[in-house]
């Protein structure tokens, strides 16, 4: 009796650790998600930041796409928005 209450004890252990194993990587990974998207927007925000003052200065969206190493569409679509506001 008492070596099969170690045994259970030992596979509830196990069984425990892993459930929190695997709980502490769900966590993990929506952290990172939620830091990978914040900073996203703040990069976002710094290379709109960085179009409209070049675009402002009369540099051209070719000029600007090559100077950020951005693409065209992306550099645009920026340049589009801040005059649609």
């Amino acid at each position: 009796l008492l070596m099969r209450d170690r045994e259970n004890l030992e596979q509830g252990r196990k069984e425990g650790w892993e459930e929190g194993l695997e709980e502490g990587r769900e966590e993990g990974r929506e952290e990172g998600r939620e830091e990978g998207r914040e900073e996203g927007r703040e990069e976002g925000a710094l290379f709109a930041a960085k179009i409209i003052r070049l675009y402002m200065k009369g540099k051209s969206p070719n000029e600007i796409s090559d100077t950020l190493s951005l693409t065209l569409d992306y550099v645009e679509d920026t340049i589009r928005n801040f005059e649609n506001v």
